[in-house]
């Protein structure tokens, strides 16, 4: 899947909105993954530390199109996953 091809032609609010409903993912070993973050720079490096210090992480880049700040400023945006055992899930959410 082609996330510039994906993105044009929408409004910032709808990709905002958009990213708003994405909380939880499956990964291809069938592993719970909830959202923790999404955006970027300094706050991303704060949030992902933090994340760490509870468990397994995963990050993934997300299209900056349409964000003018990040475009502007050659900034990335990134999601910052937590995994989701069982006994863990109860704890944090």
């Amino acid at each position: 899947m082609d996330d510039k091809r994906e993105t044009q032609g929408k409004t910032i609010q709808e990709r905002m909105a958009e990213e708003e409903l994405v909380k939880e993912k499956i990964d291809a070993q069938g592993r719970k993954w909830r959202k923790a973050y999404f955006g970027g720079g300094e706050h991303f490096k704060n949030w992902l530390a933090q994340c760490k210090e509870l468990g397994e992480v995963e990050v993934e880049e997300v299209d900056s199109t349409g964000y003018k700040c990040f475009e502007e400023g050659g900034e990335k945006l990134y999601r910052i996953w937590l995994s989701m055992d069982a006994t863990k899930k109860d704890d944090l959410f």
